[in-house]
């Protein structure tokens, strides 16, 4: 069966079943590797995406119930400019491993684009699906916080 998806601005086809999830078609079929295959039950975090804008967890999104475009670390910023979530995370260098940053960083991209000047606790409260084995947590709440001023041109 052939579906359409809109991914990173991009309209394609993919011939797969409506219920293989979202991350596998992103990872194996788009090869869009940045969405990171953690636990597989929306548990931690590292597959997250934005549907519409929206951050969800691609491992428990079947791609025929994609509603909308979706868009993965690699459409969030290019290499000439990246985005000031991008940014953020490098000024503060808060990836040890790195393996959870990409769903880090969609977290709090969908973050500021609801709130684009975050509390302690509204990053706290939104981050907290977002697992980190390296437990860099401060310097993810220090880059939200980062993100917010470069976005408020600060």
């Amino acid at each position: 069966m052939t579906t359409s998806v809109r991914v990173n601005g991009a309209d394609l086809q993919v011939d797969l079943p409506d219920d293989v999830p979202l991350l596998w078609v992103l990872r194996d079929e788009l090869g869009l590797t940045g969405t990171k295959f953690g636990c597989g039950v929306a548990a931690c975090g590292a597959c997250t995406v934005h549907i519409d804008g929206e951050a969800v967890r691609a491992c428990q999104v079947a791609l025929g119930d994609v509603w909308g475009e979706v868009t993965t670390i690699e459409g969030l910023g290019t290499p000439q400019a990246m985005a000031a979530v991008q940014r953020a995370w490098v000024e503060e260098q808060v990836a040890q491993c790195g393996y959870c940053q990409s769903g880090q960083i969609m977290q709090a991209a969908a973050l500021l684009a609801e709130n684009p000047d975050p509390t302690d606790s509204d990053i706290n409260d939104a981050m907290q699906g977002n697992l980190c084995r390296c437990g860099t947590y401060p310097r993810i709440r220090a880059a939200v916080k980062t993100a917010a001023r470069l976005m408020q041109g600060s």
